[in-house]
């Protein structure tokens, strides 16, 4: 399949040598951040016409591009196809071709139930994914169509699919069904509130660390005057917080693929193309960081005892980030935050350690 013929190539924008848009390339290169930009909403009974992405491109395209030694690619606008069966049928080809060249797609737009598409496609490349997921609502719906509402349940009830972990963070208490919230805690997958992922990055960062697939659904960034994303909030994560986690998304030691989805596409605000363009350059910028992390890593190792058992965190020198755990690979050790070491040495064991 010739995916090319889906994609409006992206227009020519005038920029400085400084500026990332000097070094954009428009084909998939190994090693290499993909950007595609869609307009599918259907998944969240939208539409599914083309729009024009160009005021959003015009704002990344003359940020600076530093020292970023990874090629940065803009693959255009995915047209939408017939059905959004097969939109998502299209895309999964595009992901597919990332990942046999080592890349890291970026989809860019679109309705949230294209998280689907991105775990499917990732999916038939390997196994055991950890899949974080930023988002304000938890919808667990059984339907026989891919839907906004019902796409987590496709992805975490399928027998195709192979998933390590599962972490939901934002979510709002007055925008939830508790039933689905529960159902989350019962199956031992982390889901957390929007009033811990304020102010600092600290204490969810682990959330993001080993990740293979991280989505964003803007409508869990906070919206004042025109609508940032299709289900405008008045409470959310600010603009510093979201581009903060953005490059905590990038510094995953394991990303494979990301998604931010339920944009408002029909914005002219100049203001919400500059905070999604400053959404992805943060991205960028930590994934250029974690490759320039050394491969080979020391640890130092601190024991606390808590009712007669003993427990062990380990330190990443370099780095300064925690873990849970006395295996002497890191890999089969859980990433946390030094407060819960700390909270450890109070005797306050974090009950995400000791589960089966």
């Amino acid at each position: 399949m010739n995916f090319e013929d889906f994609i409006i190539p992206p227009k020519k924008i005038r920029t400085e040598k400084w500026q990332i848009g000097e070094s954009i390339i428009h084909e998939i290169k190994e090693d290499s951040i993909v950007l595609l930009f869609m307009s599918d909403y259907r998944g969240a009974d939208g539409e599914a016409e083309s729009q024009d992405f160009t005021g959003v491109r015009r704002e990344f395209y003359k940020l600076s591009q530093l020292d970023f030694e990874i090629p940065v690619v803009d693959l255009g606008d995915l047209v939408s196809g017939r059905t959004p069966q097969d939109s998502h049928y299209i895309l999964q080809e595009v992901l597919s071709s990332c990942h046999y060249k080592n890349a890291i797609p970026v989809i860019i737009g679109g309705s949230n139930d294209l998280a689907f598409s991105l775990f499917s496609a990732l999916n038939f490349h390997q196994k055991d994914i950890s899949y974080t997921q930023i988002s304000n609502v938890v919808s667990l719906k059984q339907e026989d169509e891919i839907h906004e509402s019902s796409f987590l349940s496709k992805i975490l009830s399928s027998k195709n699919f192979s998933i390590k972990n599962y972490h939901h963070l934002g979510y709002q208490k007055h925008l939830n069904e508790m039933d689905s919230v529960k159902l989350i805690k019962e199956v031992q997958f982390d889901i957390i509130r929007l009033a811990e992922l304020m102010n600092s990055t600290e204490k969810t960062e682990p959330y993001f660390r080993k990740a293979d697939l991280v989505t964003i659904n803007c409508d869990a960034v906070e919206s004042f005057g025109e609508a940032f994303s299709m289900n405008p909030q008045v409470n959310g994560l600010n603009r510093r917080e979201i581009c903060a986690y953005m490059k905590e998304i990038g510094l995953s030691e394991k990303l494979r693929s990301v998604g931010i989805f339920n944009y408002n596409i029909y914005s002219d605000s100049q203001l919400n193309h500059q905070l999604l363009a400053q959404m992805i350059w943060y991205l960028i910028e930590g994934i250029n960081i974690q490759r320039s992390h050394p491969k080979e890593r020391s640890y130092e190792t601190f024991y606390v005892l808590i009712n007669d058992e003993q427990y062990a965190f380990k330190r990443d020198v370099f780095s300064n980030l925690w873990y849970f755990g006395d295996d002497e690979n890191i890999d089969h050790c859980i990433p946390c935050s030094r407060s819960d070491f700390d909270e450890a040495k109070k005797g306050f064991l974090n009950a995400r350690f000791t589960r089966n």
